[in-house]
């Protein structure tokens, strides 16, 4: 399924380091979130099932990827 992300609006992640690794995600977008690589901003995004990031970011804060 195609998503026009041409007008996202893009937010950094809480837990930028600042070292560079940070992604991007874009709310607003029924059932799904847009994520991308804030380093390549003009690449392709990812874009995943809202419930599924939302368990992603629940198992984060959690630790259950052990410190990271």
């Amino acid at each position: 399924m195609h998503h026009d992300l041409s007008g996202a609006e893009w937010r950094k992640s809480s837990h930028s380091n600042g070292g560079g690794g940070c992604i991007e995600v874009s709310d607003g977008y029924e059932g799904v979130m847009p994520v991308r690589d804030s380093k390549d901003p003009e690449g392709p995004a990812l874009v995943f099932p809202a419930e599924a990031w939302r368990s992603f970011v629940a198992a984060v804060r959690a630790e259950e990827f052990g410190s990271v």
